[in-house]
C-alpha cells in the first residue's frame, strides 16, 4: 500500500522539503564573483612578487658579472709591466734562493720590450683593434708541480687562461655587440655579456717624480707617453634581462668622459634590448706595477 506525502506527519514533510532545496541563480553568481575577485587579487600579488624577485635577481647578477670582470682586469692590469727578478750572478736557475741574495729588475729580455709591449689603448677601436692591451714578462720558476724532466714552469696566465709566449703574456680587451671580449694568443672571446659601455681613462703623470701630479686623460691625450701612465680606470655599464615598469625619465649615470663629465642616460628611450632594463655603472682604478721601471726609464 502506497503512502502519499500528505498523509505523512508534519515533521517529516518539513524534512522532505529541506532536502529538495538548493542555491538560487543570484547566490551562484555572487559566489562565482567572489571567487574570481579572490583569484584576481592573488594573481596580482603573484605578479608583483615575481617582478620584485626578478629585479633583485637581475641586480645580483649584475653585481656578480662586474665582480668577475674586475677580477680579470685586476689580474692582468696589476701585473702590467712586471718583470723577472735577476738573482745574484752566481745563482743558477735551480739554485736555492736566499732571501738575502741581491736582486735587480730585468731591464729587457729577448722578445720583450717594456716600453712597447706592456700598455696601449684606443678610444675608438675599429673591428681589428682593441680598447686596451696590456702585457708583462712571462718567466718560469721552480715548482713542486713541475715534471721531473722540467723542474721549472710558469703559473702566469692571460685573460683567457693561456700561458702566452715564452717571453710575453698579453691580454686585449674590447666591447663589441654588447659583449666584453678578451683576446690572448688567438681570437677574442666574450667574458661578460649585457655590457652597455666599456671605457678606460689613464692617470698620466704630468710632472717630474720629485713632485708627482696625476691627470685623468684618454688614450688620444696619452699619445706617445704610455711610459708615464701610472694607473688605469676601468668603467663598465651593465644592464639586466628583465623589462621593468619604470616611470618616464628614469636615468642612470654613464661612464665619465676624459674631462670628468658624466652624462645621464634615459633608460626609457634606449633601443632594444636595453630599453626599460636596469642599468648599473661600475668603476675601479688599477695601479700598474711597472711604475718603478717606467720612472727609471725617463
Amino acid at each position: 500500500m502506497s503512502i502519499s506525502l500528505v498523509s505523512l506527519p508534519q515533521q517529516y514533510r518539513h524534512i522532505e522539503r529541506r532536502k529538495q532545496s538548493g542555491l538560487s541563480l543570484i547566490e551562484l553568481l555572487v559566489g562565482l564573483s567572489i571567487g574570481l575577485l579572490t583569484i584576481a587579487v592573488a594573481m596580482g600579488a603573484l605578479m608583483t612578487s615575481r617582478s620584485v624577485t626578478a629585479t633583485v635577481t637581475d641586480s645580483s647578477q649584475l653585481q656578480q658579472q662586474s665582480a668577475y670582470a674586475f677580477r680579470v682586469f685586476a689580474q692582468q692590469l696589476r701585473q702590467t709591466g712586471s718583470m723577472r727578478l735577476n738573482l745574484a750572478a752566481q745563482k743558477t736557475e735551480d739554485a736555492v734562493i736566499d732571501i738575502t741574495d741581491p736582486v735587480a729588475f730585468e731591464t729587457k729580455a729577448e722578445g720583450f720590450d717594456p716600453m712597447i709591449d706592456i700598455l696601449s689603448g684606443k678610444d675608438s677601436p675599429n673591428e681589428n683593434e682593441f680598447s686596451l692591451s696590456v702585457g708583462y714578462r712571462n718567466y718560469t720558476e721552480q715548482l713542486h708541480t713541475a715534471t721531473a724532466a722540467n723542474k721549472r714552469a710558469s703559473l702566469l696566465r692571460n685573460c683567457l687562461g693561456e700561458n702566452g709566449s715564452a717571453t710575453l703574456i698579453q691580454s686585449h680587451f674590447v666591447l663589441r655587440n654588447n659583449e666584453l671580449l678578451c683576446a690572448g694568443q688567438g681570437d677574442a672571446q666574450p667574458i661578460v655579456d649585457n655590457v652597455a659601455n666599456f671605457q678606460t681613462r689613464y692617470l698620466l703623470q704630468t710632472t717630474p717624480h720629485g713632485d708627482p701630479k696625476m691627470q685623468y686623460v684618454n688614450a688620444a691625450t696619452v699619445g706617445s707617453q704610455w711610459n708615464n701612465v701610472f694607473a688605469i680606470e676601468v668603467c663598465l655599464v651593465l644592464y639586466g634581462n628583465e623589462v621593468i615598469d619604470m616611470p618616464a625619465g628614469s636615468s642612470y649615470s654613464d661612464c665619465p668622459a676624459a674631462d670628468g663629465s658624466i652624462a645621464e642616460i634615459d633608460m626609457t628611450t634606449l633601443d632594444a634590448p636595453r630599453t626599460r632594463r636596469i642599468h648599473k655603472t661600475f668603476r675601479t682604478v688599477f695601479q700598474l706595477r711597472s711604475q718603478g721601471l717606467l720612472q727609471a726609464s725617463n
